[in-house]
């Protein structure tokens, strides 16, 4: 099975709107695994997303959109090596 890393970066009203919890939800029910955090210009999220291909694929599209309440304006995605580093999907503090 191919096994992928992707980095992101989520732009617009995407922090207040329960994104990082809907994430981690849709990243579970698609067995990634990774990492989610708000960043502190109050306008982005971050997140680290490890897992099969086109699980990952999934929860990008799903960032595309986001969770009701959300609007997404931009989604920068970063293919970086995987690592298997990631046990879970988790929510860190705010960077």
């Amino acid at each position: 099975m191919d096994h992928v890393r992707a980095h992101l970066y989520i732009r617009g009203k995407v922090q207040g709107v329960f994104f990082r919890q809907s994430m981690r939800e849709v990243a579970a029910r698609n067995g990634v695994r990774g990492w989610v955090r708000n960043r502190s210009d109050g306008r982005t999220v971050e997140a680290v997303l490890e897992g099969p291909r086109d699980a990952v694929a999934k929860v990008i599209e799903w960032a595309k959109v986001g969770p009701p309440g959300a609007r997404v304006e931009d989604v920068e995605v970063t293919w970086e090596e995987y690592r298997g580093e990631f046990t879970d999907f988790r929510i860190l503090p705010t960077e």
